[in-house]
């Protein structure tokens, strides 16, 4: 009998039952709804894949894959590194503490489920504001200890992010169920194709390019209502 859990593992940790919050996150899509400049699935279909190619690819994928490295060979100080860069990186406030508490819930579940010496000194690292928690570093880090593949973990992430935009977009009424199914069927080829053209970056060497998307952002952490955390 296969007693490899990995599968199963990747299916729990990328499921919307997992408690990790990302559902309440927009990112931005809020914003250019109420704009009037998002309205069908072709629109989703392009923000997201710019948002992945500017941001997703060269910035949060990376760091994820350097914060998997270093949870691999033990490196605390390592993994910090991957969070205060990749938190340097996140210049709306709003969207940078969203990514922190979906961090936050992510480690403080795996932990859990999952009791780890590496996870116990990361948790006191940010109880004690040395470590933002980003969620993309939080997801490399975990990933490891849970079993999860690099490569695996890094399109949960990615995967992850269309899964709370399209939701998203099906909340508003942009889109319908099948609709949002089309788009994240599409996408998948995108995400591949991101992933392996920034797989060997550096954590040194991310950027990220944005400028539109963080001013949407900007417009949407100054709104007096709104219905998503981004």
């Amino acid at each position: 009998m296969n007693t490899d859990s990995s599968d199963l593992t990747l299916m729990q940790l990328s499921d919307s039952f997992f408690p990790s919050g990302l559902y309440t996150m927009s990112n931005g899509l809020e914003t250019i709804f109420d704009e009037k400049r998002a309205s069908s699935q072709s629109d989703i279909f392009d923000f997201l894949e710019v948002t992945l190619e500017q941001q997703l690819g060269p910035a949060d994928s990376v760091a994820l894959s350097a914060a998997y490295d270093c949870a691999k060979n033990n490196d605390i100080l390592g993994i910090i590194e991957c969070d205060d860069i990749l938190c340097s990186m996140k210049l709306i406030q709003e969207s940078r503490a969203a990514s922190c508490r979906a961090g936050s819930q992510m480690l403080k579940c795996v932990s859990a489920i999952s009791p780890n010496n590496l996870l116990e000194t990361y948790t006191q690292k940010i109880n004690e504001n040395e470590s933002p928690g980003m969620h993309p570093v939080v997801t490399g880090v975990c990933s490891f200890v849970m079993g999860v593949k690099k490569e695996q973990a890094s399109q949960m992430m990615m995967y992850g992010f269309c899964v709370s935009v399209t939701g998203a977009a099906l909340r508003l009424g942009i889109i319908d169920h099948i609709q949002s199914q089309k788009i994240l069927h599409e996408i998948k080829p995108k995400i591949q194709q991101i992933l392996e053209k920034f797989s060997d970056t550096k954590i040194d060497d991310c950027w990220q390019f944005s400028p539109n998307y963080d001013l949407i952002q900007m417009t949407h952490e100054n709104k007096f209502s709104k219905m998503f955390i981004t």
